[in-house]
């Protein structure tokens, strides 16, 4: 699309930020372009892919990705109703039951999956290329279940169709947050790590032969706990390596440990506050617990993501998790993650819940309260999506971006240098300072950027911002002029593209982000 440039009237600023920039990355961390992946509710898988045609909606979200970065996507399929899910040959796509809808719950999890073999084939949809870790029940403690769905699963992705797109099986997983079966009835309340595991070792041995994962490049993702005790005696990291699962038969095909993490919960209908989400202190705080979990794992040799997260846990909270204020959430967690060792990071969504990057499908109920819509909501992204298209175009293309957070002295603005072969390239700024409906005037900072280091200073830039009404709006943000709340999910409109001098700075006003092109 053509592209012009303007100069937009900000806010009045209300304060000054010297924000340091080094012009060379040191050691900072690698980045992939999918840095922010999904995680996806198994129940209704077959409502993200399409079972007999693809959802074109759901594969235009992943595909504006990899034309920014060039990157395959990568999704988990699996979480609650993993361990509810089995294998019929004799269904043809899946059998779901659900409990029914509360004002809290819209879209409530399944309790029971029994899934055919057209259920794992539409994976067959997803974009060329796609890497896709796959869930299996745990749960149910039953082998003859494992080794069927495994089987299953594997076929699946050795069909032709499968082949031809590129679309692999990278992991198996073996139940989802394990740690949690004391409190939901899946085992008795005494469970304990070592316990878990013992049997996960006799399953995963079941797992691995049926999936003849010593002939293939599928591997396992290991632990995918709820929580963590950050010791060698609880569910932790610490505590199955402590328990020798590595040493294992199976455990020798683990080269990821997954954990999940929220931000906190609405499972009893305790909502957030959205300017406590958004903090730039709290999501430091949050991530920075599972620093020694990271390094457990690195000194392991393994890779450590994030197989699931999102802002709050049973859906999100209404009005916070929905928000545009979560979107820079997303932005600053996600970036901050890959600071601390987190190379992935898989948003948990599932068809209606509250805190989706993506609503694939027409919603007939309200997300928030449960009302029937009339009329029904039409597929569309939500605000997080925002964010993930930021991440892209900031990692970029190049295959070899290096990412470091700015050291910023400002309880409210957070920055990101992105470097390609050592050069400052581009950079991410957040005003995580919520502006909210009722308020009259926006407070601005302006950012006085210094250099240092060896390197070529730029002295021009142009920028594209996301711009938001309020912290709380649900949808109407614009990034560089233009929208993905289309019909398709492509972009639409013109894109707007400021330009600046580095010796005048830039202006950012509260609850907004800036993604800046250094010249």
């Amino acid at each position: 699309m053509q592209a012009f440039w303007v100069t937009l009237i900000l806010p009045l600023v209300s304060a000054v930020t010297v924000v340091p920039i080094p012009l060379s990355p040191g050691d900072a961390p690698s980045v992939n372009g999918n840095l922010v992946s999904l995680s996806i509710e198994q129940d209704r898988w077959l409502d993200w892919s399409g079972n007999t045609t693809r959802n074109t909606f759901f594969f235009n979200t992943l595909d504006n990705l990899v034309a920014i970065t060039g990157d395959d996507p990568t999704i988990r399929i699996g979480a609650d109703s993993e361990d509810h899910t089995n294998f019929n040959p004799n269904i043809q796509f899946v059998q779901a039951a659900f409990p029914p809808p509360t004002t809290t719950v819209s879209y409530p999890e399944a309790t029971s999956v029994v899934a055919g073999p057209g259920f794992y084939q539409g994976a067959k949809f997803l974009p060329p290329g796609t890497g896709v870790t796959w869930g299996v029940n745990f749960g149910g403690k039953n082998l003859t279940a494992v080794f069927l769905e495994t089987q299953a699963i594997v076929n699946a992705f050795a069909s032709e169709a499968m082949q031809d797109a590129g679309i692999t099986l990278d992991f198996l997983e073996l139940g989802n947050e394990a740690d949690l079966y004391k409190n939901n009835g899946l085992r008795a309340s005494t469970y304990n790590v070592a316990q878990y595991t013992t049997e996960w070792i006799t399953f995963a041995t079941n797992m691995s032969l049926t999936a003849k994962l010593a002939g293939s490049d599928t591997r396992i993702w290991g632990a995918a706990f709820a929580e963590s005790s950050h010791t060698t005696t609880g569910f932790s990291p610490q505590g199955i390596f402590a328990n020798n699962i590595l040493t294992s038969a199976p455990g020798k095909f683990i080269n990821t440990i997954s954990q999940h993490h929220y931000s906190g919960s609405f499972c009893a209908g305790n909502a957030g506050l959205l300017q406590d989400l958004m903090t730039k202190a709290t999501i430091r705080s949050n991530l920075s617990a599972y620093i020694p979990d990271i390094q457990a794992t690195q000194d392991k040799g393994l890779d450590y993501v994030f197989g699931e997260t999102n802002s709050y846990a049973c859906q999100g909270a209404p009005t916070v998790s929905n928000t545009a204020g979560a979107a820079l959430w997303t932005l600053d967690y996600a970036l901050f993650g890959s600071q601390i060792g987190i190379s992935r990071l898989f948003f948990h969504e599932g068809i209606g819940y509250k805190y989706n990057l993506i609503q694939p499908e027409t919603l007939t109920m309200s997300t928030l309260d449960g009302h029937v819509l009339n009329p029904p909501l039409q597929p569309h992204v939500q605000p997080q999506y925002y964010a993930a298209i930021i991440i892209a175009e900031a990692i970029g293309d190049s295959g070899n971006t290096q990412a470091l957070e700015f050291n910023i002295n400002d309880a409210r603005i957070s920055g990101y240098g992105f470097y390609e072969s050592g050069s400052l390239k581009r950079a991410v700024f957040i005003n995580s300072l919520a502006f909210l409906s009722g308020t009259t005037t926006r407070p601005s900072t302006h950012l006085n950027l210094t250099f240092s280091g060896s390197g070529t200073k730029p002295t021009s830039f142009s920028l594209k911002r996301l711009v938001i009404g309020h912290a709380t709006d649900g949808s109407g943000l614009t990034y560089g002029g233009q929208t993905y709340e289309t019909s398709n999910a492509r972009v639409g409109g013109t894109l707007t593209t400021e330009t600046g001098t580095v010796s005048v700075g830039i202006d950012i006003p509260a609850t907004q982000a800036i993604l800046v092109s250094f010249n």
